[in-house]
């Protein structure tokens, strides 16, 4: 569990990068709700967190990819392959992220 900010610190419609290896950005999307993915474009090197947010859909701001937050499944070219998904929860008013395991690694 990684904290990431507070709440308040990250209002509805925006997202911040978390500096861990790989990065990791959480989106506080305008439903209220949170999600973090693997903040790397599948397609290239490309932050995520610096995309556009429309509703539960990122769009990478280098070649417009567009992934879901909810599944990290892309839903459009030119990306291909997904991003990991994260668990996120709200502690006393901060903002932590859970780390999924890699693939081929222990939980």
């Amino acid at each position: 569990m990684i904290p990431v900010c507070r709440l308040e610190d990250l209002p509805e419609g925006e997202s911040v990068r978390v500096d861990i290896t790989p990065p990791v950005a959480v989106f506080h999307a305008e439903d209220g709700v949170l999600y973090a993915i693997d903040d790397t474009c599948t397609h290239q090197d490309a932050s995520l967190s610096e995309g556009w947010l429309e509703g539960c859909l990122v769009e990478c701001p280098l070649h417009a990819a567009s992934f879901d937050l909810r599944t990290g499944l892309p839903t459009c070219l030119p990306a291909r392959r997904p991003v990991r998904t994260h668990r996120v929860t709200v502690d006393d008013g901060v903002v932590h992220v859970h780390v999924a395991a890699e693939e081929g690694t222990a939980a």
